[in-house]
């Protein structure tokens, strides 16, 4: 008979979370008809971030894909009037990429979606569990404050989810 292995149920419940957490926001993005993808609406959240319209370059290793991606990405939410690009006042030949006006709408719906996702997946936790939820996500997130572990550093949080 094999030991429980406490770990990797909890790595299995993470990983069907995420996975229900997805599904949910999903559904609410639909129910939305903004007719952009789930990838697309994390490059509009990682502009916002930005101070300055940032280089596709810059979106890129943010997001930690390939130029070509973001390129891709950047196309389709012009063609949604979310984002136009702009020449570098600098440097002509650099080309940044700036949220329009209709962008900013469309991260406000993508916030209230999430916020509905949330609240649906939340909805059975009472103020306190909710309250040690987020203590426990944060330490998750943040990572381990000793030294790494034999098998490399923890993953570090991703500052664009937002």
């Amino acid at each position: 008979m094999t030991a429980p292995d406490p770990d990797g149920l909890l790595a299995e419940q993470l990983l069907r979370l995420t996975r229900r957490v997805h599904r949910i926001q999903k559904r609410h993005l639909e129910r939305r008809e903004l007719g952009i993808t789930p990838a697309q609406s994390r490059l509009l959240r990682t502009l916002a971030h930005y101070s300055s319209p940032p280089r596709m370059a810059d979106l890129a290793e943010r997001l930690e894909v390939v130029p070509r991606a973001v390129t891709t990405l950047v196309d389709g939410l012009e063609a949604h009037g979310a984002v136009r690009r702009v020449p570098d006042p600098a440097n002509r030949r650099v080309i940044r990429i700036e949220l329009t006006d209709a962008g900013r709408e469309t991260l406000r719906e993508l916030r209230a979606a999430r916020r509905a996702a949330a609240s649906e997946i939340l909805a059975p936790l009472g103020e306190r569990e909710r309250e040690q939820l987020g203590e426990l996500l944060n330490t998750l997130v943040d990572g381990p404050t000793g030294p790494p572990c034999e098998e490399g550093p923890a993953g570090r949080p991703d500052p664009v989810e937002g």
